[in-house]
């Protein structure tokens, strides 16, 4: 069964970090393209960061810029999403999907793509 689980996600204070891991299983994760997502309470989801499979390419959305990193470790199967500087406006579900759209600060899913997982909550307040 193809499938990406998150996890990392938490309760933190304005200014904390966290670390969410994508992992895969059931399929190749280095063959892939991967993005983060996220969606607030009663917004739309939107994407935060891409990375290519090589890992060679990495796409921000605007907001994330300077506090984001994406990175993967292949021979893990695993993305991971650094999140430092976190501020209340990050507060979200954060998810990962394969085979996003990329282009500069713009992050899409794939066109058809709808098998969202769980995703990893993130909570930022004070």
């Amino acid at each position: 069964q193809v499938q990406l689980v998150e996890s990392g996600g938490g309760s933190v204070q304005p200014g904390g970090s966290l670390r969410l891991s994508c992992a895969a299983s059931g399929f190749t994760l280095g063959d892939h393209a991967i993005g983060w997502f996220r969606q607030a309470p009663g917004k739309e989801r939107e994407g935060v960061a891409c990375i290519s499979d090589s890992g060679t390419n990495r796409h921000y959305e605007g907001s994330v810029e300077a506090r984001f990193t994406i990175s993967r470790d292949n021979a893990k199967n695993t993305v991971y999403l650094r999140m430092n500087d976190l501020k209340p406006e990050d507060t979200a579900v954060y998810y990962c999907a394969a085979d996003p759209v990329c282009m500069g600060s713009r992050i899409d899913p794939r066109p058809g793509f709808h098998s969202w997982g769980q995703g990893t909550q993130v909570t930022v307040s004070s």
